[in-house]
């Protein structure tokens, strides 16, 4: 690698345009591996269900709302409507105390939190759920997790991640100019999922959801000198991903540019791999997380 752009991802594990942004955000680990360096900011939605539901959510509106993104970005989804809103204060926790493991375990552990809000019934803002839903990180320690949420050190964190995230006003102007940012606590904050890249002193702003073409074209313009790999096969991008990828998510890193994505038929050949015993793989919602043998 030649170039290393600085990454700092705005999310939260349960904003349903964080959770579908996932393909893209695959595909560019993929493309840009260490040349990419990744710094994940948590938002903080909300504490309690009690802020849902001052809001008038209901979770009946949040279960119809899965089969739009469901439909546009292919995502495994669980649709059924849950007993009542949850907070996401306590996931977010979790992730910053993952994180004490290691980066990139913080990173699957996100992942595998945003796979608990979106294709399961699992109730969210209990520890009981967040350790089911982490079980599946191969290498994290969840007992440590639900152990170290509970620090000084780990709450400290995520103040300041959502301090951060409520600085929009002076750090996304770019993400205020394209009504990216939402002030629903009473400061200008970037929504879910925001990405500035930086490196040295250029620095761009992909407020909110953005596609993929948007974010690769913000790494070539600040670093044409970064090695880009090859669109991969099927199998490659399994065996590049061992916390698991879903379908959707091979199917958009396969893609060479410009193509159309081809669900079905990367299905086919991820079910070949299977059969032949190279990649396994484990129900989510309504589709698959594949993962290497």
């Amino acid at each position: 690698m030649t170039a290393i752009i600085d990454v700092t991802h705005f999310t939260d594990p349960g904003c349903p345009w964080a959770y579908s942004a996932e393909p893209a955000f695959t595909t560019l680990r993929y493309r840009y591996g260490t040349g990419l360096r990744w710094r994940l900011v948590t938002i903080g939605l909300t504490e309690s269900p009690a802020d849902y539901d001052a809001r008038g959510y209901r979770p009946e509106r949040s279960a119809a709302s899965r089969t739009s993104y469901a439909r546009r970005f292919g995502m495994p989804f669980l649709h059924h409507a849950r007993p009542r809103n949850q907070g996401t204060g306590q996931a977010c926790r979790a992730i910053k105390a993952a994180e004490l493991q290691g980066i990139e375990l913080g990173n699957a552990a996100a992942r595998a939190l945003r796979f608990g809000f979106f294709a399961s019934d699992l109730l969210m803002d209990t520890p009981d759920a967040i350790r089911e839903a982490l079980t599946i990180v191969p290498g994290l320690d969840v007992e440590r997790v639900l152990t170290d949420a509970e620090t000084t050190a780990v709450e400290d964190a995520y103040q300041r991640d959502r301090a951060e995230t409520r600085d929009a006003a002076a750090t996304g102007v770019v993400a205020i100019a394209q009504d990216k940012t939402t002030d629903t606590d009473g400061a200008v904050r970037f929504t879910a999922p925001s990405l500035i890249l930086s490196r040295g002193d250029k620095r761009l702003v992909a407020g909110g959801w953005q596609s993929l073409e948007a974010y690769d074209v913000c790494v070539a313009n600040l670093a044409p000198d970064l090695a880009r790999r090859p669109t991969p096969t099927p199998l490659e991008l399994v065996q590049a991903f061992p916390y698991g990828v879903t379908t959707q998510e091979v199917a958009t890193a396969c893609t060479d540019s410009l193509d159309e994505v081809d669900r079905q038929g990367t299905l086919k050949k991820l079910l070949v791999h299977e059969a032949g015993g190279a990649i396994r793989w484990l129900r989510l919602g309504d589709d698959a997380l594949w993962f290497p043998r």
